[in-house]
């Protein structure tokens, strides 16, 4: 009776601590625009040092935090960049037929004169 109730005790474990991963990710804004993103990203820099020098306190370890590195670039602006290079060259494309088909006619006329 054990063997059959384990599978379906350890797939409702995974599936409800995925789903709690889920609500709290789109809680704090990770899964909104790319501003709700920053947001997030800003309030996990500010919370987390003392979080963990928290309970290094309790525990009584004496370790040193690593700096946070900075960061070079706001990830606002580079957010899906690939997606809106892709996009913009597929919103090109019909032009840039058209244009290739004119040249491939003008170059058929020029070798038939």
């Amino acid at each position: 009776m054990a063997a059959k109730i384990l599978p379906v005790v350890k797939l409702a474990t995974k599936v409800t601590i995925g789903g709690a991963a889920l609500y709290v990710a789109y809680g704090s804004g990770l899964l909104g625009s790319s501003e709700q993103g920053s947001v997030a990203l800003g309030k996990a820099k500010a919370a987390i040092p003392p979080a963990v020098q928290e309970w290094m306190k309790y525990f009584g370890l004496e370790a040193q935090l690593p700096t946070i590195p900075t960061v070079e670039f706001s990830p606002v602006q580079a957010w899906n960049s690939g997606v809106r290079k892709t996009i913009s060259t597929l919103s090109e494309a019909p032009t840039n037929a058209v244009g290739y088909t004119n040249q491939g006619f003008q170059y058929m006329k020029d070798l038939t004169k």
